[in-house]
């Protein structure tokens, strides 16, 4: 069992992260908006989508470098044979202990974020410090439990998915995947998570923008299904479906392409340089 890159994995992460979280950002807004209890154009429709981004460009790199760097650990300490059945369970012990450490990282940019995205009117670092002088450090994790438990189905279903992908590529074509084939894999692996988790990303950002002192803002997610399903139904539950599918179609394809292509490099130049 060979020890992998730790230090490229950290790097790459970071890099895919970033890169991921600036390119679509637009999407993101879209589908904050959609999913904002006051409806789409009250929240800002069309207008100013790169409200947030500095939250974003702070937070993306270190929250995927912790990410990938806890992934790549877990999987390492978790060994087993790649023909065993049980690689997809620790793919999925993995991810889940991936994003648990990255959550903390993630969620005060989330909203800050999401917060500025519905108020493009308002400053990312003042929105910031109103969160902490009206409700202190616990308001920037305010909704750190609904962010895990839309985090963790989602990367139930992405991580395995893009594991087996990639295996059953190499499989049939009897070689590693190429970066651009792990980013197809992510792409279709991405996508098909968001688009089963959507319910539980409503929950959180509706969460994350209630008011001080709501019922909703409590971070109770099963209270926040059930508020949406019976304001909105269906549809509600399922708000901004489409530009989050495509968002994370177009972001594992960056995210995990690049992922891959730089840890190549990073463990390459690593042997070079040894």
């Amino acid at each position: 069992m060979e020890q992998p890159g730790f230090t490229a994995s950290l790097v790459a992460g970071g890099v895919a992260g970033a890169s991921v979280d600036l390119i679509l950002f637009p999407l993101d807004t879209i589908k904050t908006r959609l999913q904002s209890p006051q409806g789409f154009y009250k929240a800002g429709g069309f207008r100013g989508i790169y409200a947030g981004v500095p939250s974003a460009a702070i937070g993306s790199f270190p929250n995927a470098a912790a990410f990938f760097l806890t992934y790549e650990y877990v999987k390492w300490c978790l060994y087993t044979d790649s023909s065993s059945y049980l690689m997809p369970v620790k793919h999925m012990l993995a991810a889940c202990a991936g994003e648990v450490v990255a959550c903390l990282i993630r969620v005060p940019s989330e909203v800050v974020k999401q917060r500025a995205q519905v108020s493009a009117s308002s400053r990312t670092f003042q929105i910031f410090s109103d969160i902490l002088y009206e409700e202190g450090i616990q308001g920037l994790y305010r909704g750190y439990k609904s962010t895990v438990l839309r985090e963790i189905p989602f990367s139930l279903v992405q991580f395995p998915l893009w594991e087996f992908l990639k295996a059953l590529w190499s499989w049939r074509q009897e070689h590693v995947v190429d970066s651009w084939q792990s980013a197809v894999c992510g792409a279709f692996a991405g996508g098909f998570a968001a688009a089963v988790t959507t319910p539980l990303d409503v929950a959180k950002t509706r969460i994350m923008l209630a008011k001080a002192g709501s019922s909703v803002a409590g971070g109770n997610v099963l209270s926040a299904l059930r508020g949406v399903w019976r304001s909105q139904g269906l549809a509600g539950l399922f708000a901004g479906v489409f530009p989050r599918m495509a968002s994370i179609s177009l972001g594992g394809f960056i995210f995990l392409g690049a992922y891959d292509q730089t840890r190549c490099l990073l463990l390459q130049v690593g042997r070079e340089g040894s």
